[in-house]
Order: C-alpha cells, then structure tokens, then sequence
C-alpha cells in the first residue's frame, strides 16, 4: 500500500507512520503487552500501557495511526471543510456578497489535506511511541500460540495481547470491477486531478460525504445503491430528507438497483445496473466502492485460540475479552460501531480489564453517539424510534426545526431539525440532529442518555444568546410547555387571582 503522491508532505508522514528503513527491535523477555495494530484503538492500548510501566511491543503491518489518519477522518474532513466554504460561497447572493466566478482549485485542496495531515501524523509517530518506551515493530503479526506470535519470522512471547487490527474497505464481486479499476478510502485521497465523473457505490456516510465534497469541487457525482435512500441506518424521515438534500445540490441518485457488471470503455468505465427489470448504465472516469467495511481477521487467530467471524470479527465478552483468556480485543476488529470515538473508548476498557483483575469495565454501558459529516451534519446517539417501537417501549416524541433558532436563523442554515425521543415522564431515550454542526451538539445529548437525565436539565442549561445550541434548549422548551396542565392553569389562576387582589 503506497501513499501517493510522492511529494514534501506525504514523505513527512510516511517519515512519521513508517519511516524507510526502520529496523524492529530484538524480542528477548516476554512482554507484559503486546498490541496488534496501531490505528486508534491500538495507539491508546500501547501508549496506556506504557504509561502503566509495562513491557510493551506495538506491530502495524502498513502506517501507524491506521485509517483515521491517513486513510480516514483526517483526509476526508480536511477535504469537506473545503467543499464547505465552496458551498457557503455559492450560497453567497443571500448574504449580500457577490462571489462570482468561484473556481475551485483540486490540486489545491489537496495538497492542502496532504499538508494538515503530515502536520496531525506526529502525534501517531513511530518516534513518539520509541520515545514513551514502547517497541514499535512493523511487519506482519500471527498467532504461532496461545501466548506468541510472530512478526516477520521473528516469536514474540506475551503476557497480555490486545488486538487492534481494525477493519479495511468491504469489496463485493461486480464482474468486471477489477479489471475496470476502482477507488477506495485508502485510495481516493491520492487523487490529483478531479473526475470530470465520479461514481459512488454506496449510499452510507462515507458515499454520501464524498458525493457531496466532489460534487461541490465540480465532478458530476452519481450515487449508485441497492437501497431505496441513502443512508439506510437512519430512520426513513432523515434519509429521505438527506437523499433530497444531495439531488437538489446535483448528485444524481440511482437507488434501487441492482449493479450488474462494470466495462472499461477506453479511459472511461461503464457500470450496467437493474431497475424493475431494465437495463441502464452510468458512465464514470473514477468509480468509488464505499459500501462499509470488513474486518482484517487475517491473524492466524485459530492458533491462539481464539473465535471470528469473518464478516463480524473477533468474538469478545462484553468485557472485550477473547475467546482466549490472556487475549482482548478492541475497535473495528469486533465492533460494529466502527468510529475512532468508539475504538478510543473500546481501548481503555480493554486494557483495564486485561491489566486489572478488579473493578473490570462493560463495553455495553458504553453510549457511543455518531455523525455523518455531510452538511447538514447527521449525528444521532441512542434509540430510534424504530428500535423503541419493536421492543415496546412507548414515548414522546419532541421536533424542533432550526428555523425556529435565532441563530441559524441569521447564519442561513435554516434547513435541518433536532428530534428528541423520551419516556413519558421526560427521561432522554435517544437523539438526531440534522444541522450544520450536529456533531458538535450530540454530546450534550450523549450525556443525556448516559446519564439516565429528564430532558428539564437540559432546559435549565443557560446557553450564550444566539448561539445555535440553544437548539437543545428549544426542544427541552417544548416538552415543559407540556408540564403546565390544565389543573396547574386552574391554579395557577386562582392564586394570580389572589395575588392581584392583594398587591
């Protein structure tokens, strides 16, 4: 896997994530903790480890910092923040500026990512983690034991492992797809020169926040899903208003089909698909397969004994423990909240429990909140209401459109909501938010929902007038206007009443 293109600041980061003629260290005495991967996950294991004080090996067959930083949420939202200032530019007319002629420059904005990204990888650096005393070793890692493995031939003996191998980018077998060439999220930010087309296979987070970004670059983007919306995790009400957003914008959508093959057409690709049995096809200079993500199981893990799924990954106690009991597990190898937020969280717990006999933490008391960042962002944390109807859970249900805030009233952002779902005495169950900065809100809800809280205390939160999280408070608003009963009006009134007749 080569980081591309060879320029100042991709041969900063690989100097950083995998430097060019880095020698691995010498295994002698057994580790007290070895860790395999050093994405998110593995970074925060390793380095908790060795903060701990002990003996401790980190192994990453490619770069450290994983996907997040070079093939992931750093690239991807260096590149979104700058799709956001083009798609505010061209909604200029309605804030009175004039910004015609908006040319928006690709080898620019890349080379812009490239640059904050070599920038962000020293904090993943092999260097910092030699200097924290940490062995740090590339290569290949596999069980040859219940308590080894090897790393290029070389045995590695361990007290405790963690694996932290996280996941890669989920292929399916269109005919033709290979030999016609294809983009991936490792691939996609080496790009230099815009598509003229993009073809997007996937209509999930990372389909739709690409489709919006290339689009806004200039690319004629088409989305291609089997689904009816794009993102189907949502409920139908969100994804449905996403799927407008992105046609309104340009995106063209072909949803509900059937891809039935791929063909290269001199330097152009030609996907056939299926619609209520007909025939039809896209033509596209670049195809990017984005439909979610596989596991990197390729571990030799039955020597050790311990249990996977290749679809889901390894199989933990809700303690992240393996089927193996020195071997733990944490990020996307065995989860299905595949986010950095959630392998961070994931690593600590792994690592108290596989440290610490006591006091040992549950992975299923984590309340793990997610955001698509398309603009609108899409953040939701908690139940659906979906979810709530089948396990027969009955609620309320509080919605407040954003242009009902001052704020995004006057910044022009008036096209999202905030949908609140509680018990009916007032208890936060779960939480989306559609607006242009949602993944900055959920956190208060995330607390909400962690915490077991009445959506009151949100109300009695006193927020900055204008900011736009008063959006929370908003919703709070309308559950207590609920409170006032019509008992409470009749006393209430008897005793304004008493008051006036006395004052």
């Amino acid at each position: 896997m080569e980081i591309y293109p060879n320029d100042e600041f991709n041969r900063k980061l690989v100097e950083n994530v995998h430097p060019e003629g880095w020698v691995n260290p010498e295994p002698s005495a057994p580790y007290d903790m070895v860790v395999i991967g050093a994405g998110t996950a593995g970074l925060v294991s390793a380095v908790g480890a060795g903060l701990l004080g002990l003996r401790t090996a980190i192994i990453e067959e490619n770069y450290y910092g994983g996907d997040c930083l070079n093939f992931g949420c750093v690239p991807s939202k260096g590149l979104l923040a700058s799709a956001k200032i083009i798609q505010k530019l061209r909604r200029s007319s309605l804030y009175g500026i004039s910004a015609d002629n908006l040319k928006p420059e690709f080898p620019k904005i890349m080379e812009r990512m490239r640059r904050l990204r070599s920038e962000i990888s020293k904090n993943d650096s092999v260097h910092r983690l030699k200097s924290l005393g940490i062995d740090v070793y590339f290569g290949k890692a596999r069980f040859i034991g219940a308590e080894s493995l090897s790393v290029n031939d070389k045995p590695l003996v361990f007290r405790r492992c963690i694996i932290a191998s996280g996941a890669r980018a989920a292929y399916i077998p269109i005919p033709g797809l290979k030999e016609a060439g294809y983009l991936t999220n490792e691939t996609v930010f080496s790009l230099i020169e815009l598509p003229k087309r993009l073809a997007v296979i996937g209509g999930g987070p990372i389909g739709c926040e690409m489709s919006q970004a290339f689009n806004s670059f200039g690319s004629e983007v088409h989305i291609l899903d089997q689904g009816q919306t794009v993102l189907p995790r949502e409920e139908k009400e969100i994804s449905l208003f996403m799927t407008t957003k992105l046609q309104q914008e340009g995106v063209h959508m072909h949803l509900g089909i059937k891809i039935r093959r791929v063909e290269r057409q001199g330097n152009s690709k030609r996907i056939y698909y299926e619609r209520e049995g007909v025939e039809l096809f896209v033509d596209a200079d670049e195809v990017l397969l984005a439909i979610g993500r596989q596991p990197n199981v390729e571990l030799d893990l039955e020597s050790a004994g311990i249990e996977y799924d290749p679809k889901t990954g390894v199989k933990v106690s809700k303690y992240l423990q393996t089927t193996n009991s020195k071997i733990y597990a944490a990020g996307d190898i065995c989860s299905v909240y595949k986010f950095t937020h959630a392998a961070e969280a994931m690593a600590k717990i792994a690592l108290q429990n596989s440290v610490f006999p006591f006091g040992k933490k549950d992975v299923e008391k984590l309340v793990i909140p997610w955001c698509t960042y398309t603009q609108p962002e899409v953040a939701h944390v908690g139940k659906y209401k979906s979810e709530l109807e089948k396990e027969g859970i009955l609620y309320r249900r509080i919605h407040v459109e954003l242009k009902e805030v001052d704020r995004y009233v006057l910044d022009g952002e008036e096209n999202g909501f905030i949908e609140v779902l509680i018990t009916e005495k007032g208890y936060v169950l779960g939480a989306t938010v559609v607006a242009h900065n949602a993944g900055e809100m959920i956190g208060y809800l995330t607390f909400a929902v962690k915490e077991k809280m009445k959506i009151s205390r949100l109300y009695n939160i006193i927020f900055p007038y204008p900011v736009s999280s008063m959006l929370i408070k908003k919703a709070a608003g309308e559950y207590m206007a609920t409170k006032l009963t019509s008992r409470v009006k009749k006393m209430l009134g008897i005793y304004l009443w008493g008051w006036r007749l006395f004052n």
